[in-house]
């Protein structure tokens, strides 16, 4: 018999929900045929077979939650319909259906053979993390089923550690938590709404976040009539083309800017040092039903405010959707939160691991202001908050990216320079 595992398709994932099956028992698989639907963190991927033979039976129903990464869910008998051994069949990502902060990875390379010719049997995502590290598959012992390589085993590989044992405890998960009624609620004064796998997932980053990362807030205020009037000029000149800049989009390209002429904020802090990233790959968050996703412009540096316009719609509409490939929305460099369109006037957001910070744009409203020459006037203003992870970015870096990405903001011609 051959095992069929829960696939890990995200670098986060630890268990998802099996919600749909397209084959059954007594059918016959060939690769690349889809076998389910698994549910992760954020997104409901197609999941196919990489090997053929026929279904022996179906461990794990459709529709069953908190299925463990490596579990087995279903088993096929050798090819032909032998008991014979034979290679083991893994599900791998297909397509993407739903949307749910890596980098795009490339593809899962081929299983390595030993000495022997077997084949080494690895999960997708432990051969391209070694593939991406530059580790031998051969020399890394597997401590999942029946020797399984997973990704934790790459880790510690990488790391120069023997192979784990067992998966460390999720972080945050020995702290009790009380039930309503032990804080006061009365029983049948509240309707129950059952989280779902990105409410939970949401849930346990941003606890992490918050309480692992050393954080501040940086606040400014930026006069943004300039930008106003610059805007009007630009649509004015895109019209033709169907393209409609927005506020936003000017934020998101003054951000990558900034980044790069102040690398050091554009940071990740990682326990063997900071990693300097070569481009400013800008997420923005994107409220979807039940929870917050956050697509990212990659290299906006080296985009134009018509190319970030374009993106941004499409990403927000696909992410609305539940449309998004999980390379669009994993990863990233630093992130922007505007709740401006909401008339929300200053906010600090939470820190999305591994960036080194975050910044919160808030409404641009007509507000008194002292001239150079001492004179009161009224002008636009619109107020950012930057947090910092404090590891990474400290009040300098954090002070000086502002004043530079307030220059921008100011005097947009900047920007494109």
């Amino acid at each position: 018999m051959t095992d069929i595992l829960m696939p890990a398709l995200s670098p986060t994932m630890e268990e998802g929900t099996l919600s749909k099956w397209h084959i059954k028992a007594g059918d016959t698989v060939s690769a690349g045929d889809v076998i389910a639907e698994i549910e992760t963190d954020k997104a409901t991927m197609e999941v196919e077979a990489v090997d053929e033979g026929e279904v022996a039976e179906i461990l794990v129903p459709e529709g069953s939650e908190g299925v463990k990464v490596n579990a087995v869910i279903a088993r096929l008998k050798g090819e032909g319909g032998l008991a014979a051994p034979a290679p083991k069949v893994e599900a791998v990502p297909a397509k993407v259906e739903a949307a749910a902060p890596p980098a795009p990875t490339p593809a899962p390379t081929p299983a390595p053979t030993s000495g022997g010719g077997n084949r080494v049997f690895a999960s997708p995502l432990a051969r391209r993390m070694a593939s991406q590290a530059g580790l031998d598959l051969k020399s890394i012992n597997g401590t999942g089923p029946k020797g399984r390589i997973v990704a934790a085993d790459v880790e510690a590989a990488g790391k120069g550690g023997g192979a784990k044992t067992a998966p460390a405890p999720a972080k945050g998960e020995a702290r009790q938590v009380l039930s309503l009624e032990q804080q006061g609620i009365k029983p049948g004064s509240y309707d129950l709404v059952p989280l779902d796998g990105m409410r939970k997932a949401i849930a346990r980053r941003l606890t992490d976040s918050f309480r692992d990362v050393p954080h501040f807030p940086l606040t400014i205020d930026c006069e943004i009539d300039g930008l106003l009037a610059a805007r009007a000029k630009v649509n004015a000149m895109l019209e033709s083309q169907g393209v409609k800049v927005s506020v936003n989009d000017f934020v998101m390209k003054a951000s990558a800017m900034a980044l790069k002429a102040v690398p050091e904020a554009n940071a990740s802090y990682t326990p063997e040092g900071i990693a300097m990233h070569h481009h400013a790959d800008v997420a923005m968050a994107v409220a979807i039903d039940g929870g917050l996703i956050t697509p990212i412009i990659f290299a906006a540096e080296t985009k134009s405010l018509s190319q970030i316009s374009a993106e941004s719609k499409d990403l927000a509409k696909r992410a609305r959707e539940r449309k998004l490939k999980p390379e669009e929305f994993q990863g990233g460099t630093f992130s922007v939160s505007n709740l401006g369109m909401f008339g929300i006037k200053t906010f600090a957001s939470i820190i999305n691991e591994p960036q080194g910070a975050i910044m919160s744009v808030g409404a641009g409203e007509q507000r008194p202001v002292v001239t150079k020459d001492g004179k009161l006037a009224v002008a636009t203003v619109m107020s950012v908050t930057l947090t910092c992870d404090h590891r990474v970015v400290d009040g300098a870096i954090g002070a000086k990216f502002l004043q530079v990405f307030k220059q921008m903001i100011e005097d947009p011609v900047t920007m494109l320079a």
